[in-house]
């Protein structure tokens, strides 16, 4: 897994140029292109926080709504049948059936996903 650069809820890649022998990353999950660089991770971060708060002012500035990396909410396709099964088991548990969802998601993530990156010891999260 990828470690990436996180401030103000945007996430930054962290690449480093072999013939150039820089530093350098962009931010992630969004529509608009914004890079940073540095010679050091110290100036890496630093750089990658200014790019941050240069985007949101840029943003402010041109009036547009700085994008950020997810907003929470998605839609997903999951067929009748995983659709009716679930329907059932929320009204099962009596309630809804994004609650319900949301709750297997939560379990799954924190069972399965954040347990593997607690056991790498490479993962610094």
């Amino acid at each position: 897994m990828k470690e990436v650069l996180k401030y103000k809820g945007y996430e930054g890649s962290i690449e480093f140029d072999t013939d150039d022998e820089i530093l350098f990353g962009k931010i992630l999950f969004i529509n608009d292109l914004v890079l940073y660089e540095g010679n050091t991770i110290a100036e890496l971060k630093k750089d990658f926080k200014l790019a941050v708060d240069d985007y949101i002012e840029t943003c402010r500035a041109i009036d547009k709504v700085p994008q950020k990396s997810y907003s929470g909410t998605f839609n997903i396709r999951i067929g009748n049948e995983a659709h009716h099964i679930l329907a059932q088991e929320a009204e099962l548990h009596d309630v809804t059936l994004n609650s319900y969802i949301k709750e297997i998601l939560d379990d799954y993530i924190k069972n399965s996903i954040l347990n593997t990156k607690t056991s790498d010891p490479k993962q610094k999260i």
